[in-house]
């Protein structure tokens, strides 16, 4: 009987972290209860709707009906109930279901509207794309909406001093032969943790960023990035942080995972540089990288991170360029002298 219990509710908890997210629940619920004139009388589809909140969202700004698509037995175990408690079941349908083998009843319509809560680890790692772009292509109508509807991946270097100098004295005693070996561990996958904003030496920049109505699943099998940035601060380069936004549709509202806004349950990705790359940067240092974030092959839904550094001597900086570099300092010079003459 107990492991019957403990079968049936496994994925409590992760919904318990999920539904405890205040960003994410205030984007959600902000986002559709905040654009009631798009969702009225609307047909609206949520895709892992979960617990079933963001489908409850949706009928209380005015939805006709909502298709509830789970395919855990949360659906069964959870959002029924949830449902139910609030008197919505005339317009929320709960199906347990993966998206991909739903089928719409005969002779119903499409959907205007696809609500999902889909993102994963910087954005993409474990999450369920793949499944929203599908739902997309099958159920939406032309001219149709998805919450959310833009998405954008960001990139700074920074230091990570809980994995460096954080271990330099730990009540009186000298950690780091510990240190080391813990960065060695650490360096073989990417760290996801909430970093502190002043450990960022740059504000971040665009890494990729898409429309979701016109991605395809195959665009996002490898995305790579190679840039030259400035740091903005001196500090010890010691890695590179990623976290995304998604925007959504209407009254815009922005979900944002960046180390700058309130913390998420997504936190941020922490690529940690082996120990002889790290470098003591002063302001205005050349930092030349290149990015790419792979699937792996043995699961479709998981991506694999690689940062190579390169050599700012040798590669092009975007133009204008605040660094130090003397090309960097003359060509501004002279784009300041064509611009007052």
């Amino acid at each position: 009987m107990a492991n019957t219990y403990f079968d049936e509710y496994e994925n409590l908890e992760i919904h318990e972290l999920m539904l405890k997210d205040r960003p994410r629940q205030e984007a959600y619920y902000n986002a559709i209860l905040g654009n009631k004139d798009l969702f009225k009388d609307k047909i609206v589809m949520d895709v892992g709707a979960g617990t079933g909140i963001l489908s409850a969202f949706c009928a209380k700004a005015g939805a006709r009906l909502v298709y509830a698509v789970e395919a855990s037995n949360v659906a069964t175990k959870v959002a029924l109930d949830l449902i139910e408690d609030n008197g919505l079941t005339n317009v929320v349908k709960v199906i347990q279901s993966r998206v991909e083998e739903f089928v719409l009843p005969a002779e119903a319509e499409k959907v205007d509207i696809i609500v999902s809560e889909w993102m994963g680890f910087y954005l993409l790692h474990e999450g369920m794309l793949d499944s929203v772009l599908l739902a997309r292509d099958k159920f939406l109508k032309e001219g149709g909406l998805l919450f959310p509807s833009e998405c954008t991946i960001f990139v700074a270097p920074c230091s990570v001093p809980s994995l460096f100098d954080d271990w330099h004295n730990v009540d009186g005693i000298k950690m780091d032969t510990f240190a080391r070996k813990l960065r060695t561990q650490k360096s073989s996958r990417p760290e996801i943790t909430h970093l502190n904003p002043q450990d960022l030496l740059h504000e971040g920049v665009v890494f990729h960023w898409m429309n979701l109505l016109d991605v395809e699943a195959s665009d996002l099998d490898s995305i790579q990035f190679k840039e030259v940035i400035t740091a903005q601060k001196a500090g010890n380069h010691q890695g590179f942080c990623i976290w995304f936004d998604v925007r959504f549709p209407g009254e815009e509202f922005v979900l944002s995972t960046s180390p700058l806004s309130p913390p998420t349950h997504w936190k941020q990705c922490v690529v940690v540089l082996p120990e002889e790359s790290c470098e003591n940067l002063e302001e205005k240092s050349p930092i030349a990288f290149q990015i790419t974030m792979k699937r792996s092959a043995a699961d479709m839904r998981k991506y694999n991170l690689e940062v190579d550094l390169l050599d700012p001597n040798t590669e092009e900086h975007p133009v204008p360029c605040s660094c130090h570099m003397t090309k960097c300092i003359l060509t501004e010079a002279h784009l300041k002298m064509m611009d007052t003459s």
